[in-house]
């Protein structure tokens, strides 16, 4: 098994309505998701062809959905959306997806806010 390959998608900024407060709902702000793929890539290497692969340009729009999709309050509950889209593949063994909130509502100087969930194959199958 080749456990440590990796596809990592980093800086995917996209607009959402995510937040507890009224303003954030009504407003909206951006976003920033970084995710993390473990999975054999092996088969990809050898064949030369994105279908033995996950294809990172239809990862982007699928993560892009959902954070330009339904809002919620934590971006928790976000990054764990995104999370279960990157293991819908079942090649994928593990997800870990950083969900970053640079415009939080934080009334003092911050570069950046971020929650990162670890979701694995073995946790979607229980």
């Amino acid at each position: 098994m080749h456990a440590h390959d990796e596809i990592v998608l980093t800086g995917l900024t996209v607009f959402g309505r995510h937040g507890v407060f009224d303003h954030e709902r009504e407003d909206g702000q951006e976003f920033t998701i970084d995710v993390r793929l473990r999975m054999p890539l092996h088969a990809a290497a050898a064949s030369d062809d994105v279908a033995d692969t996950v294809h990172y340009g239809e990862l982007a729009e699928k993560v892009a959905a959902v954070v330009a999709g339904e809002p919620v309050n934590l971006i928790e509950t976000l990054a764990e959306r995104i999370a279960d889209v990157a293991l819908a593949d079942p090649r994928v063994l593990s997800a870990t997806v950083t969900v970053h909130k640079p415009h939080a509502p934080i009334p003092l100087t911050f570069a950046d806010v971020s929650v990162t969930v670890t979701r694995t194959r073995l946790e979607v199958a229980v």
